[in-house]
């Protein structure tokens, strides 16, 4: 086997039909919706990078120290053979686990970007030696095949990522997950905590106005590739605390009465003056919920560590 595989379980043209479904249902229902995917083009990518080393941006600086205190205590509770990683991006932060998986063999990153897989699986298998990436360009909330690789598996899945799934969703999505595994195989989760409104909304809102310009660029990528003709500077970035169901929403609110045309749909939307659009929810968790969930999906938590200042945590469940 080659050390670098890469296998294409997505159509060439999945994103695309995936953007016009989602633009077409988000904008002709009440409240609009468009979902957060989409705000990672390259562009989009290069702010949430810029997000990530914001001063108010607490979750990847919170997960990163857990990671590295931790990475030897989740070696030793999974002995890993196989660490497949939902969304790897860049795999940077993945990178402590595999150097503490002494018992790796492979990696399996799931990704829709071709090109972050392969730079990412190039870069691993120059720096260690022995290791097979086995790349997969998937979309990780739809079907997946994971390739035959040795056992235990550990499947990761960081970020806090799941935070953008509502209840109904994170449940479909955790059945799958646990659908992919065998037995006694792991699961390490990110979960952003529940913690005071104000430092949450200042993570989501920061003072530079990073998180405004990757809010908006939402809009961008629907006039790029759908041809509409959104004006980003006619909406303003909001986001809000929602402690009924303890969840941030980023939402853009339409400064003026405005119609915006999606050629590619034969699609006009109008919006009314202080009209939002719904772009993500982001949700924030307590360790018995997240339990909950857990077992549900037919997972049993089984390690629960966090930050030192118990903003982030990370938790390794066992499926049953």
């Amino acid at each position: 086997m080659s050390p670098f595989l890469l296998t294409r379980q997505l159509p060439e043209d999945a994103t695309e039909a995936a953007l016009r479904a989602d633009v077409l249902q988000g904008l002709t229902r009440t409240p609009k919706t468009l979902p957060p995917k989409w705000f990672y083009d390259a562009h989009g990518s290069e702010l949430f990078e810029q997000i990530t080393e914001l001063p108010e941006y607490y979750p990847t600086r919170a997960e990163r120290e857990i990671l590295i205190t931790r990475a030897d205590d989740i070696a030793a509770a999974t002995h890993a053979r196989t660490l497949v990683e939902l969304g790897s991006g860049s795999s940077e932060k993945t990178r402590y686990v595999i150097d503490a998986l002494t018992e790796l063999h492979t990696y399996v990153p799931v990704d829709v970007s071709e090109s972050a897989l392969s730079q990412a699986g190039h870069a691993l298998i120059e720096e260690r030696t022995g290791l097979d990436v086995h790349a997969l360009i998937a979309d990780f909330t739809g079907g997946l095949t994971l390739p035959d690789t040795p056992g235990p598996r550990l499947v990761a899945f960081l970020g806090g990522t799941i935070g953008n799934l509502l209840p109904a969703e994170r449940a479909a999505f955790l059945a799958r997950v646990r659908a992919l595994m065998a037995p006694g195989d792991a699961l390490l989760l990110g979960t952003d905590l529940v913690k005071d409104e104000k430092v949450l909304v200042r993570a989501y809102d920061d003072a530079a106005g990073v998180t405004a310009a990757f809010n908006k660029n939402v809009l961008t990528v629907v006039n790029r590739e759908l041809g509409a003709d959104f004006d980003p500077g006619a909406f303003d970035h909001v986001a809000l605390w929602d402690a009924d169901n303890e969840w941030i929403e980023m939402r853009l609110r339409a400064r003026t009465a405005q119609t915006v045309k999606v050629p590619a749909l034969d699609l006009a939307v109008d919006f009314a003056a202080g009209e939002e659009l719904h772009t993500e929810v982001s949700a924030k968790f307590r360790k018995e919920g997240v339990r909950a969930e857990l077992s549900a999906a037919g997972l049993d938590l089984a390690h629960w560590w966090t930050d030192g200042e118990g903003r982030f945590a990370l938790s390794l469940s066992v499926a049953r």
